[in-house]
Parts: structure tokens; sequence; C-alpha cells
């Protein structure tokens, strides 16, 4: 059911998310063709704070910053998977793969590969105090209007 909650909470993720995908832009090697891997990202976070945080509002302010923090390692973990199997799509229609589990397998090598460069405390302070930040807003919408 939407709520106000549920709208704040999909708004501040969504840009949480938005942040973060610009701010990996600046780790990944020069000349990296990134298409629309921040639009991608921002609507996985929109997703992920309407479904995730929105749903979890309502157990008050510390269980919320909790929820927040968890909500923003969820759409990252589905922002790195998401842009994975998109990359691995595009190395299969350039027949970089001798077979279909070479390329699954690949998937899971290019998350690893990318998601250790999340492993940065710009990164991580950013998704750590988003997810806190956009928590404790989505609690506070709860609230003050639900």
């Amino acid at each position: 059911m939407p709520t106000i909650s549920r709208l704040i909470a999909a708004v501040f993720f969504g840009a949480t998310a938005f942040l973060t995908a610009e701010a990996f832009k600046l780790r990944m090697p020069e000349g990296t063709q990134f298409g629309q891997f921040t639009l991608i990202c921002a609507v996985i976070g929109l997703i992920s704070g309407w479904m995730v945080m929105g749903s979890l509002t309502g157990k008050g302010y510390r269980a919320s910053a909790g929820f927040g923090v968890r909500t923003s390692v969820t759409f990252t973990a589905w922002s790195v998977l998401v842009c994975c199997i998109i990359l691995m799509v595009r190395k299969a229609f350039k027949k970089r793969y001798d077979s279909p589990m070479e390329a699954i397998v690949d998937i899971f090598a290019l998350a690893l590969e990318n998601g250790l460069r999340l492993l940065t405390p710009e990164l991580l302070s950013l998704l750590f105090v988003g997810g806190i930040l956009g928590g404790l807003c989505a609690e506070w919408a709860k609230k003050r209007w639900d």
C-alpha cells in the first residue's frame, strides 16, 4: 500500500544509489563505458527503498537506522549483480565465451571484481551514512504522516 514513508524511503535510497554510482565511476579504469549504469543503480535504489525500507518502518528510530543500512546493502548487492549480468550479456554477444556455463560463472567473477572496488572508505561511508539517514527519514515520515 502506498504511503508517504515508502515514497520518502524510495526517493532517499534512489538518491543514495545515484550518488554511490557516480562515486563508483571514479574508481573504474580510464575509458570504461558506463552506458545507463547510474540510471540502473538509481532505479534499483528506488525499488529497494520502496520495498525493503518502506515495509520496515514503524519500529522505532534505532531499528530504522539498522534497516536503512540493510537497505543500502540490498540495493548495492542487486546493483552489482544486475550490472554484471548486463556486462556478461554484452560479452556474450561479442562471442567471448565458449559455453553458457562459462558465461554464468563469469557473472560471479565480474561481481567479485567489481564488488571489491566498492570496498573503499569513501564508498562504504557513503552507503553507511546514506542508509542511516534514509532509515531515519523514512521513520520520521511514518511517525509524522502515516
